[in-house]
């Protein structure tokens, strides 16, 4: 048995104890993708902009501690007190992204209803602090289950199962184009969407299921 096959049996062990956290986490980006208001939808971006170089439970937090509300009002002095206060690594530079972001509440619909590589495309031309794997983010958890977010601990497992060569140091649209492709060969041995197959491989790695 090779390495890409003892690691989908490692998922389908998991995969009964997960399914209710996987699916009820998936039903929460549709609704917020088919009926979240632009304020919300701008508070899921933020999330993304903040979990990049820090992590998912941290830009839960940040998200519960500031509110819709707050990303779409708060001052970047308000914004970054707040990140400082929660320990994020760069909270001066994330109040400013989300700031200057806000010239995007009233076009999110619009955006993430675009085909999904143009959608992707220009919230990475738009939205400071969105790279590939941020945009990718996003448009998840609005329901786009088609793509993958290649975060260090998806990328570690497609280097331990031979995917992959090496983990890159930065992101191309060609590089993450690629690598993405390979994640999808991981998907579709396990069945499942690279959206969703994402939460599996979380809860393999750390036992919840987040976002």
């Amino acid at each position: 048995m090779g390495r890409l096959d003892e690691f989908i049996s490692k998922l389908k062990a998991i995969e009964d104890k997960a399914k209710p956290l996987v699916e009820e986490r998936i039903s929460q980006f549709k609704a917020l993708g088919l009926y979240g208001s632009e304020e919300e939808l701008f508070s899921e971006l933020s999330f993304c902009v903040l979990t990049a170089n820090w992590s998912a439970n941290g830009g839960i937090r940040a998200q519960d501690k500031i509110g819709a509300l707050g990303f779409t009002t708060y001052s970047q002095e308000e914004l970054s007190k707040i990140l400082s206060s929660l320990g994020h690594r760069f909270p001066y530079k994330r109040a400013e992204f989300i700031v200057e972001n806000r010239h995007l509440i009233g076009s999110l619909r619009k955006l993430i209803s675009l085909p999904l590589g143009e959608a992707r495309r220009e919230l990475i031309r738009l939205a400071k602090g969105i790279g590939w794997k941020e945009a990718s983010h996003f448009l998840r958890n609005v329901g786009r289950l088609e793509l993958a977010i290649l975060d260090r601990h998806i990328l570690r497992v497609l280097k331990d199962v031979e995917l992959i060569d090496k983990i890159p140091k930065g992101w191309s649209e060609k590089r993450y184009l690629t690598i993405e492709e390979r994640f999808k060969e991981l998907s579709l041995a396990f069945n499942k969407l690279p959206g969703e197959t994402d939460l599996y491989v979380w809860y393999l790695i750390k036992g919840k299921v987040e976002k």
